[in-house]
Order: structure tokens, then C-alpha cells, then sequence
């Protein structure tokens, strides 16, 4: 199902993507559909001009009437301005509207009480990639959700890529610490492959250009195969050859346990976080 009216809070980023992946999604259709009528509120007017000419989409200056008639509202804000915004629009919103927030760290139970708890409300965890149609995100919500409404998040979350449902709250630490900053761990190796590649003796282009296509092509391999990605790295790594030695050097350097140690960290964050913004919340 696709909603008919979508409301951002926020023009950020994050809601420029998936604005752009409902148009992308919508050009592509086989079906001639009505488009979802799409309205952002933006306090910043370069951006809400900018949003307008390059998605068509409506935009308004203030928060509540940005939202009046959306089936669904998308708060796409800064964790530390999610409460003065649902304090705003709650005195509008009706029951029948769904809320997705895609602010790390504000549990379920905090945004309820913040809107008044009379309207459903969807957690996600998009990440970056998600502005090249690639991302990854965990959604959440009550068991309470409908049908309906779990379609409606669902769809328009699909629009920027992959999406899985979680089935505890308490496990989108781990979807925060593992889609939500993985792109930057990636991100991380490969800048060291990169550099070390130039330490060999390779050009920056050309160091930069090979590790680009090599993490691009081992990835889509790995969503292509049938086979785990341990798997994988065994089937290219010969006995005595090349990659075998540069692996053992890999383990040598505890790469598993850097691994470990940064989504622990990350995990460890995001609890703080929401237990930091759940306390603000309670005074």
C-alpha cells in the first residue's frame, strides 16, 4: 500500500532521500497511480525552495500544517529537536495518522508520550546509502501497528532500499550500531586500503579508483552468491598464494576484534543516548 500524503519534518539529508526514492519509485511504476503528494517543513527557505524545484513536492514553513491531511509523517529532525516538534504538532495530529521517526536513540514508549499516545508510531533506522538508493534500514514498532500501517512504513522505506523489521526495540542499539554507522566503518577500510595501497606505490587515482571498484564488486558478489562470505573469502584464497598471506596478516592484527570492539562501542552509544534523551523527556 502507498500512502497519498506524506509529511517531512525536516529537510535534511535523510528526508531528501527518501523523498527521492518515492519519485524514483513512482517513475518507475508500471501502474498509473496518483503520486503520493509529498509536503516539507523546512524553517530554513533556500532548502524548502531548493526540495520544491528538484522533487515537486509542497512545502510550508510551519510544522502542523505541513502535516494536516498526511497518512503519514515522517520526523526527520535532529534527536535533540524531536521533542519540541511532536510538542508542537500534537494538538493536530489525529488517530488515523502514522508517525515515522528516523531519529536515533528516542524509543517508542518516549515518542507515544510526546504525541499525546493516540497515534502509531514507527522507529527506523535508514542509513546514509540510503541517498543512492542503497541503504539499509531496521524498523520498529508496537505489535499494535496495523497491517495497514506496517505497509504504509514499509513502502515508503523500501523506496531508499532494503528493509527488516525487528522484533525487540532493545535490538535497534544493534541496528544503530551495525546499518547505522556501517557505512562509515566501510568507509574506514577503505581509506586504509586506499592509503596503504599509495604506500605500494600506486597513484591516488589509481589506489583510489581499484579500492572503490574492489569493495563494490566483493559486495555485490556477496548479495549475488549463495554462499556466506566466509565462504567466499575461502574459495579466492589459494594455499601459499597472495591473499593467504595477507589474510594471516589481517588476523595477526585482531581485524575480527576491531570489528567487535567498534559495534560494542557503537551499541554502548546508542543506549546511552537514549537513556540521556529519556531522561530529559521525564523532567
Amino acid at each position: 500500500m502507498q500512502a497519498t500524503r506524506i509529511a517531512f519534518i525536516g529537510g535534511g539529508n535523510m528526508a531528501t532521500a527518501i523523498i527521492e526514492g518515492v519519485r524514483r519509485n513512482q517513475a518507475g511504476a508500471a501502474t498509473h497511480a496518483e503520486p503520493p503528494v509529498v509536503v516539507v517543513a523546512d524553517p530554513t527557505a533556500a532548502r524548502r525552495e531548493a526540495l520544491a524545484s528538484l522533487y515537486a513536492v509542497e512545502t510550508a514553513e510551519d510544522n502542523r500544517s505541513a502535516i494536516i491531511g498526511a497518512d503519514v509523517i515522517v520526523l526527520a529532525v535532529k534527536p535533540n529537536q524531536i521533542q519540541s516538534v511532536c510538542a508542537e504538532i500534537q494538538p493536530v495530529l489525529q488517530a488515523n495518522q502514522l508517525v515515522v521517526s528516523v531519529a536515533a536513540g528516542i524509543g517508542g514508549t518516549v515518542l507515544q508520550r510526546w504525541l499525546g499516545g493516540h497515534v502509531a508510531v514507527v522507529r527506523a533506522m535508514p542509513n546514509t546509502p540510503a541517498m543512492v538508493g542503497c541503504g539499509a534500514t531496521g524498523l520498529y514498532a508496537d505489535p499494535a501497528l496495523t497491517p495497514t500501517q506496517r505497509s504504509l512504513a514499509e513502502s515508503l522505506l523500501r523506496s531508499v532500499g532494503l528493509v527488516v523489521w525487528i522484533d525487540s526495540e532493545a535490538d535497534m542499539d544493534a541496528v544503530t550500531a551495525l546499518s547505522g554507522s556501517g557505512p562509515a566503518y566501510v568507509f574506514l577500510v577503505m581509506e586504509a586500503i586506499e592509503s596503504a595501497a599509495r604506500t605500494l606505490g600506486l597513484s591516488a587515482e589509481t589506489a583510489r579508483l581499484l579500492t572503490l571498484e574492489t569493495v563494490y564488486g566483493a559486495a555485490r558478489l556477496a548479495m549475488s552468491a549463495d554462499e556466506s562470505p566466509a565462504q567466499l573469502r575461502a574459495r579466492v584464497t589459494s594455499p601459499n598464494g597472495t591473499t593467504e598471506r595477507g589474510i594471516a596478516a589481517l588476523e595477526t592484527a585482531d581485524l575480527r576484534g576491531a570489528f567487535l570492539k567498534a559495534l560494542t562501542a557503537a551499541h554502548a552509544r546508542s543506549q546511552e543516548l537514549g537513556r540521556d534523551l529519556a531522561g530529559e523527556a521525564s523532567r
